[in-house]
């Protein structure tokens, strides 16, 4: 039950600290619709979609006018599409992909996910097709994101598909050059991917999800950072971890009220709910200046590791308490185009591509959002999706790259997505080759860890 005082303190976060619901994101299996003719698959997937989701904007509006709750995105995802249309050539891949375009601008939503492949252990015709076809399908759409998971815990990492996907990125890059390699930033590639991540780009519905469900992610940085700044900087770092626990919990529960109500007025199952921090470029709404308000002088800088671990491990656990039903990637974002504060330390130098790979060890995700020169080769790009998969592998968590080779870009220069894409500095890029390594392929085995029965 909420007292008068929770709802004036929501009302507050939601006011002052840029408190939101990211994104209610519908999951729909598309696994009735497989057919070995291209027409009817298409026809089957648009009438599915636009069935199910016909009422997921309307809804998700409804819901945040009655309960003055901003509810910023609209999303579905669907059954991995390497699954749904295994029999299709490369044409008909990226076909599919213009259906799940229209299908999302039909019932009005701002993405879909789920064209997306799973070759943690090999690749079946499908899966190389379904990739091969990533480029194009990113270039002739808007609405489409991508994702392919090439490593788990329990599998190792597939290294001939890491090999594919850096190519797969470059190329992406060239086919969308004229939009500052855009299609990329709807491109994901995973190691251990979780089936019900409800967070753009690389959310899809995995095989083990109902027919259809709801998945609400929340945000909340600002929020997090007031409650740190009120508490004043002579709070002991444990009396920091309390705070942050107590604000996700908070948070969490305005997201579980969400997700309940558009599962009941829509009629589908209730999934989870995701408590990632997700931060945006506007100002006030940033997971670096949590970190500096901890007392990092700048995100980047020595103790910012430690800093993150600490609010991961304090957003989780205050999460878990609101909510039985927590999922998803849930805790601390950092993609570095989407954060004011990332960008602001990128810009002055205290934040390297070599030091957000040491802080992905300890947050929700990977790489996020980072842009690079768009002459870094594709092998140096898949040597840093190794890297970022190994991580993964090795601790047992989702780790992930989202990565942007910006041609005709050069470390410094600044390129601008728009949007909540925000805009970065490029970044570094080490410039020694491990082009040899990429070559030799194969699959790194599974670590010792993954002997789990």
């Amino acid at each position: 039950m909420f007292t008068i005082d929770d709802i004036r303190e929501t009302n507050r976060m939601i006011a002052e600290n840029r408190l939101d619901v990211r994104t209610i994101t519908m999951g729909i299996s598309l696994r009735d619709c497989a057919d070995s003719d291209c027409q009817r698959l298409c026809h089957n997937i648009y009438e599915k979609i636009t069935s199910r989701a016909e009422r997921l904007v309307a809804v998700g509006e409804d819901i945040g006018r009655e309960y003055g709750v901003p509810i910023i995105n609209k999303r579905i995802s669907v059954t991995p599409i390497s699954l749904v249309a295994d029999r299709m050539d490369e044409r008909e891949m990226v076909r599919v992909a213009v259906t799940l375009d229209r299908a999302a601008a039909a019932v009005g939503v701002n993405f879909i996910g789920g064209f997306s492949a799973l070759v943690d252990k090999g690749c079946t015709r499908g899966d190389q097709t379904l990739i091969a076809a990533i480029p194009e399908a990113l270039a002739v759409t808007d609405r489409v994101c991508a994702s392919v998971n090439i490593a788990s815990t329990k599998a190792g990492i597939n290294m001939d598909a890491v090999r594919v996907m850096g190519e797969t990125i470059k190329e992406t890059a060239v086919r969308t050059a004229d939009r500052d390699a855009i299609g990329c930033a709807k491109l994901v590639v995973f190691a251990n991917a979780v089936q019900d991540n409800p967070f753009m780009a690389g959310a899809f519905h995995g095989v083990g999800e109902p027919e259809t469900a709801i998945n609400v992610g929340v945000s909340g940085p600002g929020v997090v950072k007031q409650a740190l700044a009120s508490a004043g900087k002579q709070a002991d770092l444990g009396m920091v971890a309390e705070i942050i626990k107590r604000t996700a919990f908070k948070i969490t529960r305005v997201g579980q009220l969400v997700a309940r109500e558009a599962s009941r007025r829509l009629g589908v199952s209730f999934g989870i709910v995701d408590l990632s921090l997700a931060p945006t470029p506007a100002v006030g709404d940033s997971v670096a200046h949590i970190l500096e308000e901890m007392g990092v002088e700048r995100c980047g800088g020595p103790g910012t590791t430690a800093a993150l671990a600490i609010l991961n491990d304090a957003v989780k656990k205050g999460g878990l308490m609101a909510s039985s039903y927590v999922g998803g990637l849930s805790g601390a974002f950092i993609p570095v185009s989407e954060d004011a504060g990332m960008i602001e330390a990128v810009a002055c130098g205290s934040l390297t591509l070599e030091k957000l790979e040491a802080m992905t060890c300890v947050c929700s995700v990977g790489l996020d959002m980072i842009a690079v020169p768009g002459d870094t080769p594709a092998t140096t790009i898949a040597a840093i999706i190794a890297d970022e998969a190994a991580i993964g592998v090795v601790n047992n968590k989702t780790t992930a790259v989202r990565i942007i080779p910006v041609p005709g870009k050069q470390t410094g220069q600044l390129v601008k997505f728009g949007g909540l894409l925000g805009y970065s500095p490029i970044l570094a890029v080490n410039p020694w080759s491990a082009g040899q390594f990429i070559a030799r392929g194969g699959r790194i085995p599974a670590p010792l860890s993954s002997l789990t029965n």
